[in-house]
């Protein structure tokens, strides 16, 4: 688990760049926040050093002179769009990223409802908002947006939404996820800006792609593998190209929406202060990359699993082949297989050997630990108790939780809790053994060494169950899994 990255830089020239860009347009900056603020563990992967709330932390240093507006899509709430990763809706995730915030001393400017017209849902989260004491904005939708720009920038297009009150030189604009409107919210600000005769600019800070990395930088690949499902394509950015004579790389739609994007900024203000879609950027992440090798290293890895990842949500849902066969092309170009991670073919060998579904897992040391199913664990039980042991340098054959913990928790589970399955999941398995820290020393050192499988992966034979998968995540550890279920079942919950 060596560091590639070094955050600490990454925080200061961060927030340089963007004081920079302040001064820039006169004291006033509409800043769009792409990808995730606080919980960025996409680029913790990549970007081995990257902490995943370093944008957050980057932001507490221009507190005093900034403020957070949220951007939501009326559409997203009507429909109940849910975040992939935490499981919840985007209007409740509106909610925790502002406790987030507050709890960093930023202010909060609030909410703008995007694509309003008239949505039950919106109507009744801007009524439960605003009884909360926060201030909520509707903006509409625009007919030809964004191709019309006659009338998006015009008192019948930018100028119906209702202006957003900011008081600070730095407005954070973002969102829960993709299309919910961030950049339209930005303009139209500038647009009623403009209007009052007020001095403001934009720019945009995306993590990703690096546009100072090469095309093919695995760190960039990876970010096409996670994007999938967006039909995302790293490219080089012919604008900055022409206009500078530098090779920088972008992503398609971006360079796609520039031309409208400039179109715009100069019907607003008279002229744009960009070239191309590379220049609105304050991305100083390409700067602070201590070592290239172990960050390349990193994006091969996380390609591989994302590779698992689609492929288990077509299991799951049957949805996502075209995605899978995208990943499959990333993974070719970069000259990988789904067996990069020695811990697969380890835990396939596992299944093999047992004849049960099992776990493997490579650990900081690079050795392999693997772990079995048994009438009391389940493999992911296993092998996390396997692994905690090895880190915590207990003997393979000290016993840190006995059968004699382990099966009342078990005969609970099935004679008086109704269920079908006797083995433990993960968080029972950890509940035991820190019953058992109590009086054995020994199981209080494997506890206090969980710290230690942070950021490994661990390789399943089977898809494994959605308990077991979030303490992993709570412990730092990525799973992998073939895609096939231990049952043949038509319902997996």
């Amino acid at each position: 688990m060596h560091a590639g990255f070094d955050n600490d830089k990454y925080i200061e020239m961060q927030a340089a760049r963007i004081r920079e860009r302040i001064d820039q347009f006169g004291g006033k900056l509409y800043l769009e926040f792409g990808g995730k603020l606080f919980d960025d563990y996409h680029a913790s992967r990549v970007l081995p050093g990257f902490e995943p709330d370093s944008k957050a932390r980057m932001l507490r240093q221009l507190a005093d002179d900034a403020e957070v507006v949220f951007a939501v899509s009326a559409i997203d709430i009507e429909q109940g769009k849910r975040r992939g990763d935490l499981g919840i809706t985007y209007d409740e995730d509106v909610l925790r990223l502002m406790d987030v915030f507050r709890s960093m001393g930023l202010s909060i400017g609030g909410v703008v409802i995007t694509r309003f017209s008239g949505q039950p849902k919106a109507e009744a989260y801007q009524a439960r908002l605003e009884q909360m004491g926060i201030e909520v904005y509707r903006h509409y939708p625009i007919a030809d947006y964004p191709s019309s720009i006659d009338l998006i920038v015009s008192d019948e297009g930018f100028g119906k939404n209702e202006y957003v009150k900011t008081t600070k030189p730095l407005v954070v604009v973002t969102a829960p996820g993709p299309g919910s409107g961030k950049l339209a919210v930005c303009l139209s600000q500038l647009y009623n800006e403009h209007v009052r005769g007020i001095e403001a600019g934009y720019a945009k800070f995306e993590t990703f792609p690096v546009w100072n990395l090469p095309l093919k930088h695995p760190v960039n690949v990876a970010y096409e593998a996670a994007t999938a499902d967006l039909d995302d394509n790293n490219i080089i950015d012919p604008y900055h190209l022409e206009a500078h004579g530098e090779v920088t790389v972008n992503y398609n739609r971006d360079v796609e929406t520039f031309p409208v994007l400039r179109a715009m900024m100069e019907k607003i203000a008279g002229h744009s202060p960009y070239q191309s879609p590379t220049d609105m950027g304050v991305n100083m992440v390409g700067y602070c990359i201590s070592d290239d090798d172990v960050c390349r290293k990193a994006a091969l890895h996380e390609i591989v699993r994302r590779h698992y990842w689609c492929a288990e949500k077509i299991a799951r849902t049957g949805i996502g082949e075209s995605e899978l066969r995208k990943i499959g092309l990333l993974m070719k170009e970069v000259g990988v297989d789904k067996n990069l991670n020695p811990a697969h073919a380890a835990a396939l060998l596992k299944e093999e050997v047992t004849g049960k579904p099992a776990g493997a897992m490579v650990l900081p040391d690079g050795s392999v630990v693997t772990g079995k199913t048994s009438e009391l664990l389940g493999a992911a039980s296993s092998l996390l108790l396997n692994a905690l042991k090895r880190v915590a340098g207990v003997e393979k054959d000290h016993w840190v939780v006995s059968d004699e913990a382990l099966a009342p928790i078990s005969r609970l589970k099935t004679t008086h809790l109704k269920s079908k399955n006797p083995r433990l999941h993960s968080d029972e398995t950890l509940i035991a053994l820190s019953i058992s820290s109590a009086s054995n020393p020994e199981a209080k050192r494997v506890i206090e060494a969980s710290n230690q499988l942070h950021g490994c992966t661990a390789y399943f034979s089977v898809i494994i169950s959605s308990t077991d998968e979030r303490v992993y995540r709570k412990l730092g550890i990525n799973v992998c899994c073939e895609p096939k279920f231990e049952r043949g079942t038509f319902y997996h919950r």
